[in-house]
C-alpha cells in the first residue's frame, strides 16, 4: 500500500524529537522503511539523555544510488502534537522537517517503482550542530546528487546563507555595588562590546543580501547589589560569503574588553538552477555543507521557513503533495 503522506507526517510529528532526543523517531523510521522493503542502515551518532540517537539510511538492495533524498529528524523546542484542518497539518516539525520526510519517502517509493536508483538519508542534530550530518559524511553511498529538504515553499534554492556562532565572554572582580571602585563589572565590559558589535559593518552580497547578526542569549552577574564577575553572550551571524572577514570584524568590534570564541562555522552555499522551477535564496543554513561526500547538493522543500520554529508551525497539504511530485521530477531530471 502506498504511503499516506498526511498520516505519516502526523505520526512523525507525534514522536517528540527535540535535538538530542531523536532516538525514538529514528527507530520508527528504520522500522517503517524496512516494512516498505528498503534496505535500512542505522548510523550511531551519540549517546544522549534521550537515548542512543542515530541517522537512518534506506536504499535499494544491491544498488548504488544515483540520487539521495535527505533531511533532518530533529526539531527545536517546545514539542507540541499534531492536528489538522482542511488546509493544514499543524504541530512541531510539520514543515521543519517531518512533512519533508514524508514527502521524500513517497517520492522515493515512486522513483524505485520507476526503476530509479534512489536512497533516503535522515539525520540527527541539524538544529544544533549538524552532528548527524558529519557522521553521515563518513559513510557515503556513492550518490551523484543529494536533494536536501528544508522549508523553501517548494522553490529551488540558488543559495543558502552560512552561520557563524560566537561566544563573547567578559570577566571582572566581584564586589559590593555600593563601592564600585573596589570591583570590576564584567557586565559593564560586555554591554559596550555587544553595542560595538551591533554597529560593526558586515559583508553584503548583491544577489543574496546582507549578513545579519543576532544576539540570542545573555547571562551574567549574581544579584543587583553585587558587581558582576562574569558575563557572556551568544551571537549568531548569517554569512553571505567567507567567514574570515566576519571573524575579524567581530574580534575587532569586541576589542580587549572581552574574549571571543567561535563555536560554529557553516559555510555559505550556492546551488544549481533547474530550468522551469521557481527559485529563492535561503537566509538560513542547512546540513548541506556537512554532507559533501554525498554528491552535488540541491535544496528544496514544502512549507514556509517563516512559521518554522514558531507556535504556529504548519504545512499546507497542497504543498505536501506538490513536494512529492517535485522530488520525483527533480531526481528524474538529474539522472536522465
Amino acid at each position: 500500500m502506498p504511503t499516506n503522506p498526511i498520516q505519516l507526517t502526523r505520526q512523525l510529528i507525534d514522536i517528540p524529537s527535540i535535538t538530542f532526543h531523536e532516538a525514538a523517531v529514528g527507530e520508527f523510521l528504520a522500522e517503517y522503511l524496512a516494512a516498505k522493503k528498503f534496505v535500512v542502515e542505522k548510523m550511531p551518532v551519540t549517546q544522549s539523555a534521550g537515548g542512543e540517537r542515530c541517522n537512518v539510511y534506506a536504499g535499494i538492495s544491491g544498488q548504488t544510488p544515483d540520487v539521495v533524498l535527505s533531511t533532518h529528524m530533529d526539531t527545536v523546542p517546545p514539542f507540541f502534537a499534531s492536528s489538522e484542518d482542511d488546509e493544514f497539518i499543524h504541530g512541531r516539525g510539520a514543515c521543519d522537517a517531518k512533512g519533508i520526510i514524508a514527502a521524500q519517502i513517497c517520492a522515493a517509493e515512486r522513483l524505485r517503482d520507476a526503476g530509479a536508483r534512489v536512497g533516503l538519508l535522515f539525520v540527527a542534530g541539524e538544529e544544533r550542530d549538524s552532528a548527524g550530518a558529519r557522521v553521515a559524511n563518513l559513510h557515503p553511498k556513492g550518490s551523484r546528487f543529494l536533494i536536501n529538504g528544508e522549508p523553501t515553499d517548494n522553490r529551488l534554492a540558488l543559495a543558502s546563507k552560512g552561520a557563524l556562532r560566537a561566544e563573547v565572554r567578559a570577566t571582572g572582580k566581584m564586589g559590593h555595588s555600593a563601592y564600585p571602585e573596589l570591583g570590576e563589572s564584567a557586565i559593564h565590559k560586555l554591554v559596550p562590546a555587544l553595542d560595538r558589535l551591533l554597529q560593526a559593518p558586515l559583508p553584503a552580497n548583491e544577489e543574496v543580501g546582507p549578513s545579519t547578526l543576532n544576539i540570542g542569549w545573555i547571562e551574567g552577574g549574581r544579584a543587583p547589589n553585587v558587581i558582576a564577575d562574569e558575563a557572556a553572550a551568544l551571537v549568531l551571524i548569517r554569512l553571505v560569503g567567507p567567514s574570515q572577514p566576519v571573524r575579524e570584524a567581530v574580534t575587532t568590534a569586541v576589542g580587549a574588553s572581552a574574549s571571543v570564541n567561535f563555536t560554529l562555522d557553516i559555510p555559505f552555499q550556492r546551488f544549481r538552477k533547474i530550468e522551469g522551477l521557481p527559485t529563492m535564496i535561503a537566509a538560513f543554513s542547512t546540513d548541506v555543507p556537512a554532507l559533501t561526500a554525498w554528491g552535488e547538493p540541491l535544496l528544496i522543500g514544502p512549507g514556509s521557513i517563516h512559521v518554522a520554529h514558531t507556535p504556529q508551525e504548519r504545512l499546507s497539504k497542497k504543498e505536501l503533495f506538490e513536494a512529492i511530485d517535485l522530488y520525483t521530477e527533480i531526481a528524474t531530471r538529474l539522472v536522465s
